[in-house]
């Protein structure tokens, strides 16, 4: 991904733009076709000499077509004919998004696949679904993985439909309106260059494209970091269901030799608000005073770049962290019975509706045994329901001990599986 954003392949890609324009120009008549293939024969560039003639010059764009017709010669006259800077500069700049994008979906599909793969394995590992941070009633850890694969599938979908907006040029001149070249030329060139020209653009591209591409990679860093949190949250040593794997010879702690630490999911979350942050400057990014100014080029310099690299990184890093993601299923059932199974207690109350007790009263019992049970280190919801004489008269002990069945939460999930297809 970093190559994609170094200054030889940016050249690279205005050079691109530059040819593709002038094959139009040829195909067109406006130019002749000897020059077009001298051009491309002889058309290069040294990212060195065009930061001399910058430093000169004080302009990107003149000074890489000085360095380029110091290369070409005579020929070079029919080089940028008609066009403005940012004819070149935006359609260049969808050339790199697009690379980007191929380079974020590939790894987009490892993540994926890591997923999927952990959620096959443990589709049936209970463990203690929570809100609020407070236990709940039993799900799986394959069903939770469940949730992160359908969101990363939709992120697939986002990136899939930001690489058919992203990807396109405009060859219409100073302020957009073709008045000096073809608008045929940009059709042609755009083509070959794998592009859609754009609809109506002003001098630049419109932002708002940018922006809604810089957005995508932040809600996809967002999910990231959902994930992230979620293991540093199930790491915790009072939790302890699932943890990072820890390499042999890694070390946690300069002072305390016992630790092991959720560091990758911790970077990641840090990650994700540096990506964030560029999203709100691609907004800003968006207002241009009139048809064109240059506040958001200096910007997208760092954001644009920044963004992708990031972005990819903690693809990359997520990836390995859920493979390779360590999973206690002991602990896991250890929580789940906690003060004797009390996250069964709305299995308790709806049985006891069922058999006739009204709701509110229900409701009363299977709440005073829950708070009896609730936090202490003797404490047995279990016990406390099987000895309550109100539960005793509409209950049997098979039918309590049934309400305290894992199983019974479960029953639906084949169909979220089919939904996903795993």
């Amino acid at each position: 991904m970093g190559n994609l954003w170094t200054e030889p392949y940016k050249l690279k890609t205005w050079l691109q733009v530059e040819i593709a324009v002038c094959e139009a120009q040829a195909e067109l008549g406006s130019i002749p076709a000897e020059a077009v293939a001298e051009i491309k024969a002889k058309a290069n560039f040294d990212p060195k000499r065009v930061l001399e003639i910058e430093a000169e010059v004080r302009h990107d764009m003149i000074a890489f077509l000085t360095n380029v017709n110091e290369y070409v010669g005579d020929a070079g006259r029919y080089i940028h004919l008609g066009l403005t800077s940012s004819d070149v500069l935006d359609t260049a700049l969808a050339l790199q998004l697009v690379a980007s994008l191929d380079v974020l979906m590939a790894q987009l599909e490892f993540l994926i696949q890591a997923i999927r793969y952990q959620a096959q394995q443990h589709r049936n590992t209970i463990m203690i679904g929570r809100s609020h941070g407070i236990h709940a009633e039993p799900i799986t850890f394959g069903f939770k993985l469940a949730g992160w694969l359908a969101e990363v599938l939709r992120h697939r979908d986002r990136l899939c439909q930001q690489k058919r907006s992203i990807a396109v040029g405009k060859i219409s001149g100073a302020v957009g309106t073709y008045a000096n070249i073809d608008p045929q030329v940009e059709a042609i060139a755009c083509q070959k260059l794998g592009l859609e020209p754009d609809t109506a653009s002003t001098q630049v591209v419109s932002r708002d494209r940018h922006a809604a591409f810089v957005q995508t990679l932040a809600l996809l860093a967002a999910s990231i970091e959902r994930f992230a949190v979620e293991i540093r949250n199930l790491q915790r040593t009072d939790v302890l269901e699932v943890e990072e794997y820890f390499a042999k010879g890694q070390k946690g702690s300069s002072a305390m030799p016992h630790k092991r630490n959720p560091i990758r999911s911790e970077r990641l979350t840090g990650m994700a608000r540096v990506v964030r942050s560029h999203a709100s400057t691609a907004l800003e990014n968006v207002a241009l005073w009139h048809e064109r100014d240059i506040s958001h080029s200096a910007a997208e310099r760092v954001i644009l770049p920044d963004a992708c690299i990031l972005t990819h990184f903690m693809l990359v890093e997520a990836t390995d962290l859920i493979k390779n993601l360590l999973v206690y299923p002991e602990n896991m059932t250890r929580n789940v019975n906690l003060y004797g199974g009390v996250v069964f207690s709305q299995r308790v109350l709806l049985t006891l509706v069922e058999k006739g007790m009204s709701r509110e009263d229900a409701y009363t019992v299977v709440q005073s045994c829950a708070h009896q049970a609730w936090n202490k280190p003797d404490g047995d919801f279990h016990a406390l329901i099987s000895q309550d004489d109100r539960v005793a008269k509409h209950l049997s002990a098979e039918e309590v001990e049934g309400c305290f069945d894992p199983q019974h939460h479960l029953k639906y999930l084949d169909q979220i599986y089919q939904r996903l297809g795993i």
